[in-house]
This record gives C-alpha cells, sequence and structure tokens, in this order.
C-alpha cells in the first residue's frame, strides 16, 4: 500500500526513487519553471524530472539551489537527447547538463528514445558515468521489449528504469510485464493524457465515489500498477492536487475498470517510427 508522497521505489541496484515527480516538459526555462518546483517541493514532492531537450535545465537549477531542501534529499533526472547520442557525444551531453543545472551528480539519466544505431554506443556512456559514481541510477526512455532484448545482450549494467507513455488509453501491459520480469522499474510520461480523458464516465464516476478529482483517480491507478508517475503542471493548486493521492485506494474492480480504457491509443511518437 502506498501512503505517502514520501514513498520510494526501491530500484535493481538498491536506489530509492520517489513514487512521485514532478515532470517539467514546456515549462519556460527562467521563472515559470522555478516557481513549479518551488511549489511542488513546498507540497512534498522530491523528484524533478527534465531533459537536455526541454531547454530549461538551467531554471531547474537555480531552483533547487534555492528550494529549503538539501540536495541530497532530492531525486533529479535529465536525459540525453537523439542528436547527441553515441559515446563521446552523450559523456559531454551530460557534462553540459550537469553544469546547467550545477549539480556535482545526477540522480538519474535517461536515453530520451531508442535511436537505431546509436543506443547501444550511448547506453555505453551511461555505464562509464555510472562506473565513476557521476549518477545514482541510469535508464532509458520509450525502450519496448525488442530494444531491451537487444541492449541487454550485450550491455554490462541493465537499465534501472524505462520511462515511457502510460496511461488508460495506452496501458502497454507488454512492456510492464517485460520490465517486472527483468526488475526494471517503470515510469509514465503523459500520465494525464494533456486531460484529455477527464470527461470519461468510468473516471469521473470513481472520481465522485472517493471524491477526488479526475486527475487524482488516473495518477493513483498508475501507482497501484506500481508505476512511477511524473505529472506535468506549472500551476500551484494542479501541483498540490496531483500530490494528494494517499488519503484514497481504488479497488480491484475499479483499477479493471479503468485498465479496460485501454485502446492502445498513443498520443506521442511511437518508439519503433520516430
Amino acid at each position: 500500500m502506498i501512503r505517502s508522497i514520501n514513498d520510494t521505489v526501491q530500484l535493481a541496484n538498491g536506489v530509492k526513487m520517489p513514487v512521485l515527480g514532478l515532470g517539467v516538459y514546456k515549462a519556460e526555462d527562467g521563472q515559470e519553471v522555478i516557481n513549479a518546483i518551488s511549489y511542488a517541493v513546498q507540497a512534498g514532492y522530491r523528484s524533478i524530472d527534465t531533459a537536455a531537450f526541454y531547454k530549461n535545465e538551467e531554471g531547474v537549477g537555480e531552483a533547487i539551489r534555492h528550494v529549503d531542501v538539501p540536495r541530497e534529499e532530492l531525486f533529479i533526472t535529465t536525459k540525453v537527447w537523439n542528436d547527441q547520442q553515441g559515446y563521446e557525444s552523450t559523456l559531454l551531453s551530460f557534462e553540459e547538463s550537469r553544469q546547467r543545472l550545477g549539480v556535482d551528480y545526477l540522480d538519474l539519466f535517461l536515453i530520451h528514445w531508442p535511436v537505431s544505431g546509436k543506443y547501444k554506443d550511448t547506453w555505453r556512456a551511461l555505464e562509464t558515468l555510472y562506473k565513476e559514481g557521476k549518477v545514482k541510477a541510469i535508464g532509458v526512455c520509450n525502450f519496448k521489449p525488442h530494444h531491451l532484448d537487444d541492449l541487454m545482450a550485450d550491455c554490462e549494467i541493465k537499465p534501472m528504469i524505462n520511462q515511457i507513455e502510460f496511461h488508460p488509453r495506452l496501458t502497454q501491459k507488454e512492456v510492464l510485464a517485460y520490465c517486472k520480469k527483468h526488475e526494471i522499474a517503470v515510469e509514465a510520461w503523459r500520465p494525464l493524457l494533456k486531460g484529455e480523458i477527464f470527461s470519461e464516465p468510468v473516471i469521473t464516476s470513481i472520481a465522485k465515489k472517493h471524491q477526488k478529482t479526475p486527475a487524482q483517480v488516473i495518477l493513483r491507478w498508475d501507482l497501484q500498477h506500481g508505476v512511477i508517475t511524473i505529472p506535468k503542471s506549472v500551476n500551484e493548486t494542479r501541483i498540490q492536487e496531483n500530490a494528494n493521492l494517499f488519503d484514497f485506494e481504488l479497488t480491484h474492480e475499479e483499477m479493471k475498470a479503468i485498465d479496460e480504457l485501454n485502446e492502445n491509443k498513443r498520443n506521442g511518437p511511437d518508439p519503433d517510427e520516430f
């Protein structure tokens, strides 16, 4: 039972990662992202997810230096973008991200997409960073089972996380089962599908029963599937609401009803076609 925003998932290497974090995709660098992180930390969040592609790492760094929480209590994730993949260029990308963030180490560094012909060399760079102690955990985003099979066929250290598009319209059961079998934690991006399913009758009826918002029901569904989740918002009220998930629990029947909304419908790109 997940009882608190302070609850964590233990990754395969023993590192503990918060079950809930703040995503900052499309949060504008500067005051907007600084304010969002400030609201989140005040609401109890300790995990912040950014990426080189988001162009807001400097603002994230500014925010984490000014919040009233020690660096070691925060869990900071960033990602290498597609045009910087490859061994040497990934090492350079990491160093650029680290400097923009103004941190000595990262908690999690991810490959953003499985760029064909590049992701194995990129992964070797992540292994190097991990062995040098510059990153506490390493992982991937948007990898399907065949990508993971290919990567793990000759990697030295297996991925600790796979961050994927996951929401009631795209339940990705095959990926979840694969990752569970291989002790790879799963993390959801775009968990709220940009609000497109907030009016879905199944969601609204469950929300009404629990006196919660549709967003809170969906995020709780994520957590009860054992999926780490990083809802994105820059709005103080929504950031607080998205953290208010720990005083109710969905029943087995409610979980199943939400699962059945699956249409294998992607909102973002297909990793095989990206």
